[in-house]
C-alpha cells in the first residue's frame, strides 16, 4: 500500500525533470498522509505539459452526493494494478485519465517481533520520480466546485520491498522514465497498461528506518525532522543498491 508520501522538489527541479510548466505554487512536502485533504502535484493525461495540483482519494464519476465521495475516497486512496480495469470505481479512469503522481520518496512499515517501524524509500539520487496513477474531475453537486482527484496504483513488492513491508507485501508503481508519456496516453486496453504497472526492477531503491515522528498526533510533520535516519535495536537500518539483498 501507499498512504505516505513526500515531495520536497521544488517547482524548478520538477518542471526540469517531467519537461512541464506550472501556475500553482508548490508547498516542499515532507511528509503527506492519505487523509490529509492537501492539494499536491500530478501531471494528468488532459494536459500532459502541465503540472496541476489535484486531490488524493479518487471520486469516481457516478458519485452524486458530497457524503458518498466523502466516504468512497477513504477507501480509493490506492488501486490495486491487478483489478483496476474490473473495479467499478476505478474502470472509467483506467480506460480515460491516467496521471502521473510526483514523489521523491515514500513510507512503508516493517513487522519485526509484532511491532511495527517506518522505512523511508527513495532513488539513491534522491531526484523525484512518478508513481502511476488515476484520476477523476468531480463536480461539487451543491457548490459547483470542480475537484481533480486521483488515487495511486500498487503492485506486488519487489524483493527489497517484501523485505521491509513483509505483511502487505506491496508497493507503489513507479514508473520507468522511458513509460511515463506512454502512461498518459489515453485509450489504453488492459493488455497494453499492466506491464507498464510491473513492480520497480530490485537494485534501483534505497531505504532507510526513520523515527515514529510520523504517527505522532496533533503535531505539524511537514518538518526535515520526519526523514531522519533513525535506528531501533535488531532492525536493519539500511537498504543500499549494492547490499539490498545481503545481511
Amino acid at each position: 500500500m501507499c498512504y505516505r508520501y513526500s515531495i520536497q522538489s521544488d517547482a524548478t527541479v520538477l518542471t526540469s525533470r517531467f519537461h512541464t510548466t506550472v501556475q500553482e505554487p508548490l508547498e516542499k512536502r515532507y511528509h503527506v498522509g492519505a487523509f490529509d485533504q492537501t492539494l499536491l502535484p500530478v501531471i494528468a493525461s488532459e494536459q500532459p505539459t502541465r503540472i496541476q495540483l489535484f486531490s488524493w482519494g479518487l471520486i469516481p464519476p457516478w458519485v452524486h452526493t458530497s457524503t458518498q465521495a466523502q466516504d468512497i475516497r477513504k477507501k480509493t486512496v490506492n488501486a490495486r494494478a491487478e483489478t483496476i480495469y474490473e473495479k467499478p470505481a476505478f474502470r472509467h479512469a483506467a480506460l480515460n485519465n491516467h496521471c502521473l503522481v510526483l514523489a521523491d520518496g515514500f513510507f512503508e512499515w516493517h513487522e519485526y517481533l509484532g511491532r511495527k517501524f517506518p522505512y523511508y524509500i527513495r532513488l539513491p539520487s534522491q531526484e523525484p520520480f512518478a508513481m502511476a496513477g488515476l484520476w477523476e474531475p468531480w463536480k461539487h453537486p451543491l457548490t459547483g466546485e470542480l475537484m481533480k482527484t486521483y488515487t495511486i496504483i500498487t503492485t506486488e513488492a519487489n524483493t527489497m520491498m517484501q523485505t521491509i513491508h513483509n505483511t502487505k507485501k506491496r508497493m507503489p508503481v513507479i514508473l520507468k522514465k522511458t513509460v511515463e508519456p506512454q502512461w498518459l496516453t489515453t485509450g489504453l486496453t488492459r493488455e497494453q497498461a499492466l506491464p507498464m504497472l510491473a513492480p520497480l526492477d530490485d537494485g534501483l531503491l534505497e531505504a532507510f528506518t526513520i523515527s515514529k515522528l510520523l504517527t505522532t498526533k496533533e503535531k505539524n510533520l511537514n518538518v526535515p525532522e520526519v526523514l531522519q535516519p533513525y535506528h531501533y535495536p535488531g532492525v536493519r537500518p539500511r537498504y543500499e543498491p549494492e547490499n539490498y539483498i545481503s545481511h
